[in-house]
């Protein structure tokens, strides 16, 4: 397996992520090769993702930003193929994405998942990720 940043957006990928983000959340539409080569062009944005050969076993996006407090990084769309889970694909995948946060510079990676995914949240905290106590908001304009 090899965990990598991806640095331009092709057909491949797309055909990926859509196959991908359903298993992640079947309400959502998955980016097209036009909104992914934006992803990947994005300042501060990493779409990192592992994969066997050719083929994608799954992914996760780190967001590296700066607020006055310092920089922060939270992870987005954390998602790992039905057909490769149990394989430490999850964890290849977060362990990638902490390093390139700490190499920015950052002083805190944030990220949620839902309770139901009881080995998401065994794997987070293992990588030493700590429960937060707080209100969790969220704007649907």
């Amino acid at each position: 397996m090899n965990v990598e940043c991806v640095t331009e957006a092709d057909e491949a990928l797309a055909v990926a992520v859509a196959r991908l983000v359903p298993q992640l959340s079947p309400k959502r539409e998955p980016a097209g090769l036009a909104e992914l080569a934006d992803l990947v062009a994005a300042p501060g944005t990493n779409l990192i993702v592992a994969r066997d050969g050719g083929d994608v076993l799954g992914m996760l996006t780190l967001i590296v930003y700066r607020v006055p407090t310092g920089i922060r990084a939270w992870i987005h769309d954390v998602v790992v193929d039905e057909t490769a889970r149990g394989r430490g694909v999850g964890e290849a995948l977060a362990r990638e994405a902490l390093a390139l946060a700490e190499e920015a510079g950052a002083i805190s990676v944030e990220l949620t998942t839902r309770q139901e995914r009881e080995a998401a949240n065994r794997l987070y905290r293992r990588l030493g990720f700590e429960q937060r106590e707080t209100n969790v908001y969220v704007w649907r304009g």
